[in-house]
């Protein structure tokens, strides 16, 4: 590893200089600093993490019962066999990821409570100048990078999204949001009214029906479910015949990301058959009987938005048992001893969970400027979900909605290693994305189209967003089964890359 640099500020105080900066020790973050080792052994770098530990949603998240949407096969690292059930619990997930940390020898490169509040690109010298704080001292830091590699996800993580209903001061019980769950919250014999219809609701309730006198799922409109065993039959069986645990893990992820690619076609080429399979599983675990047109037909078609799978059909299993109930319907205001629907029905609460989404965060809310001017992300386009016009020397790690995230990160982590090994050959210090002569005249577009996918939070934060073209370079495309084969195909001297 290349030796770290000091540099002198003014007024004496010192900054450190890196080769590499990676802000968020999430599974992004602790991605990449592996590839980053493994690929560019000669460049120095560090991991700045705002929180106490690496972990990122796994770490901050503690509402009961958190665990992945997917499966960890496609979730975990291609670099490192998942040997568990397909979907694992917060715990498990932290402890693949500390023992990545540790095998790699990744803990000296990790910084906790560092947060970065501001980073300007200086053009004649070529680098990012940051600044950022001590969360546990309240220090200031700065440091001086060649490259940052954003791995701070999408959200922000210290408040989630709950609206602003009428009355919500007139409750005479608990309001919490699952994103900032209290630790000494007493749901033991109470009733609990959840609101939200995706995969934190879903995993909730049934995490805390045993525990309530009844829980109550409240939603607008209803999402699509896989429900399924916890288990891949594969997995298992390779592992009676005593196959080596690599050789598992990528033999269950291809077949895995096979199974999605032909989903994710079938929806698309034929969404109303796909939906019925869909309502189809879930009836299996309701009974003829139940009112799945009310509550769980949704308005949109498959894949529009993401689709969490549910392990052994926990919650449909807490709602055939009585022990959870599901209200399809829209909320008039709150009151004294809980929520009136626009229905006119009143339903009582001791706690009410607000599972209503994210708060999305560009970049990490950074304050971001280029030879001290503020940049406006929404002022730039991007090139493949990761890079931006203007933006020199930094790329931002954004999973995939329709395939597991760190699919991504791996992806991603092969082309920065390319990209800094191409830079060091070329003898140059920048690159910066820039629109060719036939992509000037290019529409431009909102980050994602809203036909293709559109949850809410997207939804309410486009405005802040990149813009994308009508071309593949300048799109997130989601499509992880093109991107695999694309991405590592990348004419690193077309003229979009202009280095300096």
């Amino acid at each position: 590893m290349a030796d770290t640099q000091t540099l002198e500020k003014p007024a004496g105080q010192k900054t450190e200089h890196f080769d590499v900066l990676i802000i968020g020790a999430g599974i992004s973050g602790v991605g990449a600093a592996y590839h980053l080792k493994e690929q560019c052994p000669d460049k120095s770098f560090v991991v700045l993490e705002s929180l106490e530990s690496f972990g990122g949603t796994w770490h901050m998240h503690r509402y009961p019962g958190i665990r992945s949407d997917s499966d960890l096969y496609t979730f975990g690292y291609r670099f490192k066999p998942w040997t568990g059930a397909p979907i694992a619990s917060a715990e498990e997930i932290l402890s693949y990821m500390g023992e990545v940390i540790e095998e790699n020898n990744l803990n000296d490169h990790i910084r906790y409570g560092h947060k970065i509040t501001s980073a300007n690109w200086s053009s004649d010298e070529q680098l990012y100048r940051l600044e950022g704080v001590r969360t546990d001292t309240g220090e200031t830091v700065h440091f001086t990078a060649n490259f940052l590699w954003m791995c701070q996800g999408y959200y922000r993580h210290s408040e989630g999204y709950t609206p602003d209903w009428e009355g919500m001061d007139d409750f005479a019980g608990e309001i919490v949001h699952p994103q900032t769950w209290p630790e000494d919250l007493d749901y033991k014999g109470k009733n609990v009214l959840v609101i939200g219809s995706g995969a934190t609701a879903a995993t909730l309730v049934p995490a805390i029906a045993g525990d309530c006198s009844h829980v109550t799922l409240l939603q607008r409109s209803p999402t699509y479910f896989i429900p399924g065993r916890n288990e891949n039959e594969l997995a298992d069986q390779l592992r009676v015949l005593d196959i080596d645990e690599s050789w598992i893990h990528e033999i269950t992820r291809k077949a895995i990301l096979y199974q999605q690619a032909d989903f994710t076609r079938r929806a698309f080429e034929e969404p109303e058959v796909v939906k019925e399979e869909l309502l189809a599983g879930v009836r299996e675990y309701l009974g003829p009987d139940f009112d799945m047109d009310t509550h769980f037909t949704p308005k949109y078609l498959p894949w529009r938005q993401r689709i969490a799978f549910v392990p052994d059909g926990d919650i449909f299993e807490g709602v055939k048992s009585g022990k959870a109930s599901i209200v399809t319907d829209e909320i008039e205001r709150f009151t004294k001893k809980g929520i009136l629907l626009k229905s006119g029905k009143e339903l009582e609460a001791d706690i009410i969970v607000t599972a209503t989404g994210f708060n999305l965060s560009v970049l990490g809310d950074i304050n971001f400027s280029i030879d001290d001017k503020p940049l406006n992300f929404a002022d730039t386009v991007t090139y493949r979900g990761m890079m931006f016009t203007g933006v020199p020397n930094l790329v931002w790690v954004f999973g995939y909605f329709r395939a597991s995230w760190t699919l991504r990160v791996d992806l991603l982590g092969d082309f920065v290693a390319r990209l800094l090994n191409h830079m060091k050959a070329k003898g140059v210090k920048s690159v910066t994305p820039a629109l060719r002569e036939e992509d000037e005249d290019m529409e431009l577009l909102p980050w994602m189209d809203p036909e293709n996918f559109n949850p809410g939070y997207l939804m309410r934060s486009m405005h802040l967003l990149p813009k994308r073209g009508n071309k593949p370079d300048w799109q997130h495309t989601q499509d992880y089964w093109a991107e695999k084969d694309e991405l590592p195909k990348i004419d690193l001297d077309d003229p979009i890359f202009v280095y300096k």
